[in-house]
């Protein structure tokens, strides 16, 4: 079996998703969008998640079906592929959506920001002063 895919970032390389909620995001945005491009990225421990959580992804989708649309308009068609992974497993999803045409031209991914890290168990105890730092001097 060949081994994960890779893919570029500011940060070097990192593997592709492919545990069981990537594989049926991959194959829903497959089904529902057809297109000619797509990168599911598992970025869950980017914000703090524990190995194989698969709760924040980022998806990169080039389809013609994004043709004449707004942004918001082909960030809606993607949430409605995965409407139900949405309501579940999937905490948060970072979406580049573009028509062939538009990747042609610029086949770049725009860097996501960094996270701001904490839980909200963590913002609980900072907000009652339980971690001896005032918001100012954070």
């Amino acid at each position: 079996m060949p081994g994960p895919l890779l893919a570029a970032s500011g940060r070097g390389l990192r593997a592709m998703g492919d545990g069981p909620l990537a594989r049926a995001i991959r194959t829903k945005l497959d089904a529902a969008l057809q297109p000619t491009h797509l990168q599911v990225l598992d970025e869950s421990s980017r914000h703090g998640g524990p190995p194989g959580a698969e709760t924040h992804f980022a998806v990169v989708v080039v389809s013609s079906c994004f043709a004449g649309l707004s942004p918001l308009q082909r960030h809606r068609l993607v949430h409605a592929a995965l409407r139900a992974e949405l309501a579940g497993p999937l905490h948060a999803l970072a979406i580049v959506a573009k028509t062939p045409q538009q990747w042609e031209n610029d086949p770049c991914v725009p860097p996501r920001p960094p996270c701001l890290g904490g839980s909200k168990q963590e913002r609980r105890r900072d907000a009652a002063g339980q971690d001896g730092c005032s918001p100012r001097d954070q």
